[in-house]
């Protein structure tokens, strides 16, 4: 549906260094890099989720879900998350958006709601 989403973070080197961490366990990694003007990341070399360092940050946080292909992709990006420094939003489990939902949320260091969920069954 969604071919990419750029917007402002605060701080691109925290910001930059946080997603690097949180979405490696999804397959997701850093691709272009300018210092104080664009952090990239992406899979297969296909750049779809970019942070500004030159653009102010969204006055209200974003809520931002990453695809996760298991439940224990969704397990692991919420420890690294955590790990690189996000705030527990709602730990790894079920939702009660539909029966197979799996989801973990964190805050990240500009307060956006960023998730990774897993629609399958475990």
């Amino acid at each position: 549906m969604l071919d990419h989403i750029a917007f402002g973070v605060g701080n691109l080197p925290a910001s930059s260094d946080f997603y690097e961490q949180a979405l490696k366990p999804l397959g997701i990694e850093l691709l272009i890099k300018r210092e104080g003007v664009i952090s990239a990341f992406g899979a297969d070399r296909m750049p779809g989720f970019l942070l500004h360092g030159d653009r102010p940050a969204p006055e209200a946080p974003l809520h931002i879900a990453f695809s996760a292909s298991d439940h224990a992709g969704v397990d692991a990006f919420h420890a690294a998350a955590l790990a690189a420094g996000g705030t527990d939003n709602g730990a790894p489990g079920p939702r009660d958006y539909h029966p197979n939902y799996y989801g973990a949320f964190i805050l990240d260091p500009d307060g956006n709601n960023i998730e990774a969920v897993c629609h399958s069954a475990p």
